[in-house]
């Protein structure tokens, strides 16, 4: 069982990951309900946000986790502004903590400014010298040319043979440790 008390705050030269706090709740409303954002992800209705109090259930859910270590969950923050940007995490652990899913989401206005790239660095060099995972996995849809991009930069490689059973339109990546 991972151990990650202190939460692990991780740094590189513009961002600042950090636990999500109940004060994010606007920016995690509009990032989670943003259909922009959002058109390439399908959640299930019990895991959609509506409103600001939805916002704020989905915080402390995902932060319960967070204390259980089940999931790691960063709120991406610029270290110019402390305000959420994004988010990124390390979910869905194999049962021998050897295996881990990395999904993140960022505001609209700092796409295409590698600030996903810079926070998926931060979060693969945890996931392998921290948690010493041997493979991160990705599910990405086939038309967010974005994300697969993204995930190529970084030396995922497409899967050809795994199918995601809850969501065909999906691509699995993986990133094995070297």
């Amino acid at each position: 069982m991972m151990k990650l008390q202190p939460f692990p705050e991780l740094n590189s030269e513009r961002l600042h990951l950090r636990k999500l706090k109940l004060s994010d709740c606007d920016e995690i409303f509009e990032i989670r309900t943003n259909q922009i954002i959002n058109q390439y992800i399908f959640r299930p209705k019990n895991r959609q946000i509506v409103d600001k109090d939805g916002a704020v259930n989905f915080i402390q859910s995902i932060n319960e986790k967070v204390d259980k270590n089940q999931v790691v969950f960063w709120s991406i923050n610029l270290k110019k502004i402390e305000k959420t940007i994004g988010t990124i995490c390390l979910w869905n652990f194999s049962s021998d903590n050897s295996t881990a899913e990395v999904g993140y989401d960022l505001s609209l206005e700092y796409h295409q400014k590698g600030i996903m790239h810079e926070a998926l660095c931060c979060v693969i060099e945890f996931g392998f010298n921290e948690l010493s995972l041997r493979k991160i996995t990705a599910y990405t849809h086939r038309e967010n040319k974005s994300s697969c991009e993204l995930l190529k930069r970084n030396n995922f490689v497409l899967n050809e043979n795994e199918r995601d059973n809850s969501n065909p339109n999906n691509l699995i990546f993986e990133l094995n440790k070297t």
